[in-house]
C-alpha cells in the first residue's frame, strides 16, 4: 500500500508539473501549427499521463488522454491542421484534465470528479477523423476493451536494438504493452470476484512495486541484455539523484530560523560595538572581531541560501497567461498577441503565489479596455493584431514586473469627469492633480470607466484587489499612458518578504524603520524653508515642490523634544508620488526581519509589522502605501507648532515659575522648600530620579530649574541629568545639584553629565535662594 501511495504521489507531482506548461505550448502552437518539436513536446505531456494513469487504474482521465493523443498524433504527423476550433477543443479537454488530477489529489480517484467526457471524447475523435468536432455525436456504448489473448503479440523481433527504433515503432509497442497490463488487471479482479485464482500473468503485474524484475518480463523480449542496454537508465537514475523534494513547511521553518538567526547576528554586533568602546586598545578585541565578521558573513551566506531554495521562476506564473489573452481574444473577437519575456526571473515562492491573481486581473483589463478592435485599430493606422508585453527583470532586491499594451491608453480627462461625478475628487482637486494621480484613482474601490458589465470587467471590483494585494507584498504599482498608444503598469515588489534593508528614524523618543526600497533620500532642511500653502505644509527641494508631514503627527506621538531650527526630512515615494517625513534624528541603515504583531495588533494603519532590533528593543515598521493616504488627512502647521514651542510663555508673576525638587529624603525637602518660600516660586516634588524623568517627559509642567540630589534610589541624580539632557528641549534647563558628596572627581562628574550649579550640603537658605534666582531670571 505504502509503494502505491508512493507511485501516486509521484504520479500528481509529475502530472502537474508537466500540464504547467501546456496551455502556454497550446496557445504557440495555435500561431506555429508547424512547430513540430512543440507538438512532439505537447503530446508527450498527453502520452506520459495516459500511460501513467492506465498503469494506476484511472479509467477515465486514461479514456480522455487517449482521444487527446490521437489528435495530437495526427497533427503531429501532419495528417490534421490545427484550426481554432479545433484548439478549443484540445483546451477543453485540457481543463477536464487538470480537473480529473485535482480529484485524484483530492479525492484518490477521478470517478467522483463531476467531470464528464462523454461529450468532448467524441468530439476529439471526430477531430482525429477529419471531421466538425460539432458534429460529433456521444458514442452509443463503450466497446470493452480486448482480453489478454486478442492482443497481438510483439512486432519487434527480439534481436533488435531499441535505439535503432523509429518513435512511432517504440510508442505502438508502448502501446501494446499498457494493453497487456490494462487486460491482466481486469482478469486479476475478475478472479476476484468469483473467488478463484488469479493466473500467475494477471498477479504479475500486482506485485510490480515489490518486484521490479517481475514487472519487467514483458519488456524484456524488446531489449537486449548487457551493460548497453541498462546504461540510459543508469544515467536517469544519476540525473535523479541530483534533485530531492522537500516539503514547503520545512523550508518556511528554516526561513524562520535563519530569521532569528539575523536578530541574534544584530544583536552580537551591537554587544560588540559597545565593549569595544568599553575596553579600546584591548588585546582580545582584534581576535572577537575576527570572530564576530566571520560569523556575520555566514549568517549572510546561510540567508542567501535559504532564500534561494524558496525562490522559483516567476514563469510558474506567466505561463497561465498565453491561455487567457487567447480564450479573451476570441470572445471579444479581438485579435491580441502576448510576449513574454524574463520569466526565468525568480522570486520568493510566498510571493509567487499571491502575484497571479493581481496579475490576472491587469492582463484582462489590458484585453478588455487596452487593446482595440481590429477595425477600430485599421482604421487608426495600426497593425489589426494588438500586443501585450509581460515582462519581469531585477532591480537590486525587487523585481519589476512591465505589462505594456499597444491600446487606446487611458483617457485621464474622462477618469477626472467621472470622479468628480461620483464624488470622489472635488473639481478643485480635479483641476490640481497630474495625469498620475488621475490614473490613481482607477485603484479606488468600484470605479470602473467600462461603458457596460461583462463576465470580463465592468464591475469595479479589479484595480482595487490588484492595489491592496501588491501593497500587502510591500510593493507599489505605477501606471504610465499615452491617449492612442497604450499602457504600461509598473509592479515593482521585493525579492522576499521575509528580511528587508530598512532606514531607522527617531520621531520624539520612539524608534520607527522605513522599508530603505521606498526611500529616496534624506536631506537636513531650516524650519523657515517650510511653508504652508492652502492647508498643506510643503517644502522646496531643489526644483521640485514637496509635501511634508512629521512622523509623530502621523502616529499621535506626544511632543517632548524640541525640533530646533534645523530639521530632518526623510523623502519617500510610491511609484512617481513623493512625500517628505520629518524625523527627529536618523540612526541608520539595519537589516531587519518582519515579525507579524499578531491578531490583536494586526490591521494597525501606517504598521506593516514589527522587528527586533539588535539592543533587544522592538521596532515598528511603517506601512509607506497607507501613510501617503494619512498623510493628507494630517491638518497640522508644522512651522507654527515648532515656533510655538520655542517661544516661552510670558511670566507675570513669581507664581509662574516653576522648579522641580527631586530629593529622596523628605526632610531635605522641607529644607529646600522654607528656603525658597520667600521668592514666591511654585515647587513640584518628586522622590528619586525616575519619578522626577517621568514628571518632566510628561510635559505637564513647563519647568524654569531642577534641584537634583545625587544619592537616591532607582535613579542617581548624576544619571537623572544625563537623561534630562539627551533632549534639545531641556538643553537649556538649569540643573542644579543638592549633595553632601564633596569631592572634586564628585564636582567634575557634575559637570560631565550637564549640572548647572554643584551646591554641598550644608547650605545657607540665602546661597540657595541667590542661585535659583540667578538661574531661572527672577526679578
Amino acid at each position: 500500500m505504502d509503494d502505491i501511495q508512493e507511485l501516486l504521489e509521484d504520479f500528481l507531482v509529475e502530472s502537474f508539473e508537466l500540464i504547467e506548461q501546456i496551455d502556454h505550448d497550446l496557445v504557440e502552437l495555435e500561431s506555429n501549427p508547424d512547430d513540430l518539436e512543440l507538438l512532439n513536446r505537447i503530446f508527450r505531456v498527453a502520452h506520459t499521463v495516459k500511460g501513467s494513469s492506465s498503469f494506476l487504474n484511472f479509467d477515465t482521465l486514461t479514456k480522455l488522454t487517449h482521444h487527446m493523443e490521437d489528435v495530437l498524433n495526427k497533427a503531429r504527423h501532419g495528417e490534421l491542421k490545427i484550426t481554432a476550433d479545433v484548439m478549443d477543443v484540445v483546451l477543453k479537454s485540457v481543463d477536464m484534465m487538470k480537473g480529473l488530477l485535482v480529484s485524484i489529489r483530492d479525492n484518490g480517484n477521478d470517478s467522483s470528479s463531476g467531470i464528464d467526457i462523454s461529450q468532448i471524447c467524441p468530439q476529439l475523435t471526430a477531430i482525429s477523423e477529419g471531421q466538425s468536432p460539432t458534429s460529433a455525436t456521444p458514442a452509443p456504448a463503450a466497446t470493452p476493451e480486448p482480453a489478454a489473448a486478442d492482443i497481438p503479440a510483439s512486432a519487434i523481433p527480439e534481436d533488435i536494438d531499441p535505439n535503432t527504433l523509429s518513435e512511432d515503432q517504440i510508442n505502438a509497442e508502448i502501446e501494446r504493452l499498457l494493453k497487456v497490463r490494462k487486460a491482466e488487471d481486469e482478469a486479476r479482479r475478475a478472479a476476484k470476484a468469483s473467488g478463484a485464482t488469479p493466473a500467475a500473468s494477471a498477479t504479475a503485474p500486482a506485485a510490480a512495486p515489490d518486484k521490479p524484475d517481475t514487472a519487467d518480463k514483458p519488456a524484456a523480449a524488446t531489449k537486449p541484455a548487457g551493460d548497453g542496454a541498462n546504461a540510459p537508465a543508469k544515467a536517469s537514475a544519476n540525473a535523479s539523484d541530483q534533485t530531492i523534494r522537500v516539503e514547503v513547511g520545512r523550508l518556511d521553518y528554516l526561513m524562520n530560523l535563519v530569521g532569528e538567526l539575523v536578530l541574534s547576528k544584530n544583536r552580537l554586533l551591537t554587544i560588540y560595538n559597545d565593549v569595544e568602546e568599553r575596553y579600546d586598545g584591548e588585546q582580545f578585541l582584534e581576535e572577537l572581531n575576527q570572530v564576530v565578521s566571520s560569523l556575520s558573513l555566514v549568517t549572510t551566506d546561510v540567508q542567501l541560501a535559504v532564500m534561494k531554495t524558496r525562490m522559483q521562476p516567476i514563469a510558474k506564473v506567466f505561463n497561465k497567461f498565453p491561455r487567457v489573452v487567447r480564450d479573451i481574444g476570441r470572445d471579444l473577437n479581438k485579435q491580441i498577441d502576448l510576449i513574454i519575456s524574463g520569466e526565468e526571473t525568480e522570486l520568493d515562492k510566498s510571493i509567487v503565489e499571491e502575484i497571479g491573481d493581481p496579475l490576472t486581473h491587469i492582463i484582462r483589463n489590458s484585453c478588455d479596455h487596452g487593446i482595440e478592435d481590429p477595425a477600430t485599430r485599421k482604421a487608426a493606422g495600426k497593425p489589426e493584431k494588438g500586443t501585450i508585453e509581460l515582462k519581469a527583470y531585477n532591480e537590486g532586491n525587487h523585481i519589476v514586473i512591465e505589462i505594456i499594451d499597444d491600446g487606446k491608453g487611458i483617457d485621464a480627462e474622462a477618469i477626472r469627469i467621472k470622479a468628480v461625478e461620483r464624488g470622489l475628487i472635488s473639481e478643485n482637486e480635479a483641476d490640481t492633480m497630474s495625469n498620475k494621480e488621475i490614473y490613481s484613482i482607477i485603484f479606488r474601490p468600484g470605479f470602473s470607466m467600462a461603458a457596460k458589465v461583462t463576465n470580463i470587467s465592468g464591475r469595479g471590483v479589479g484595480m482595487d484587489v490588484v492595489k491592496t494585494n501588491v501593497e500587502k507584498l510591500h510593493g507599489v504599482i505605477d501606471i504610465d499612458s499615452e491617449i492612442g498608444k497604450g499602457t504600461t503598469l509598473k509592479l515593482k515588489i521585493p525579492l522576499t518578504l521575509a528580511i528587508i534593508q530598512s532606514l531607522l528614524v527617531g520621531t520624539q523618543e520612539e524608534i520607527y524603520a522605513i522599508p530603505l526600497a521606498n526611500v529616496n533620500e534624506t536631506v537636513r532642511v531650516s524650519v523657515d524653508n517650510i511653508y504652508t500653502i492652502e492647508g498643506k505644509n510643503v517644502l522646496r527641494l531643489r526644483d521640485e515642490v514637496l509635501s511634508l508631514v512629521r512622523l509623530s503627527d502621523l502616529f499621535g506621538v506626544k511632543q517632548v523634544l524640541e525640533s530646533g531650527d534645523q530639521t530632518y526630512v526623510v523623502v519617500i515615494s510610491v511609484a512617481e508620488t513623493k512625500l517628505g517625513i520629518i524625523v527627529d534624528n536618523l540612526i541608520g541603515q539595519e537589516e531587519i526581519v518582519i515579525k507579524s504583531l499578531g491578531s490583536y495588533l494586526a490591521n494597525i494603519d501606517g504598521i506593516a509589522g514589527g522587528t527586533i532590533r539588535g539592543d533587544g528593543r522592538v521596532t515598528l515598521i511603517v506601512d509607506v502605501g497607507v501613510i501617503m493616504d494619512m498623510a493628507k488627512e494630517v491638518k497640522v502647521d508644522i512651522k507654527s507648532s515648532m515656533s510655538a514651542e520655542a517661544i516661552q510663555k510670558a511670566k507675570e508673576s513669581p507664581a509662574d515659575y516653576k522648579v522641580l525638587v527631586v530629593d529622596d529624603s523628605k526632610m531635605d525637602r522641607a529644607i529646600i522648600s522654607k528656603a525658597l518660600a520667600p521668592t514666591g516660586i511654585t515647587l513640584i516634588e518628586a522622590t528619586n530620579g525616575l519619578e522626577a524623568l517621568n514628571i518632566i517627559k510628561s510635559s505637564e509642567h513647563a519647568f524654569d530649574a531642577v534641584l537634583i540630589d545625587i544619592e537616591m534610589p532607582k535613579m542617581d541624580g548624576y544619571t537623572l541629568a544625563g537623561e534630562i539632557r539627551k533632549y534639545s528641549k531641556y538643553r537649556n534647563l538649569p540643573l542644579i545639584a543638592v549633595t553632601s558628596r564633596t569631592s572634586k572627581s564628585d564636582r567634575l562628574r557634575g559637570v560631565e553629565v550637564g549640572m548647572t550649579e554643584y551646591i554641598t550640603k550644608p547650605y545657607s537658605a540665602e546661597y540657595l535662594e541667590n542661585v535659583v534666582r540667578k538661574n531661572i531670571k527672577l526679578p
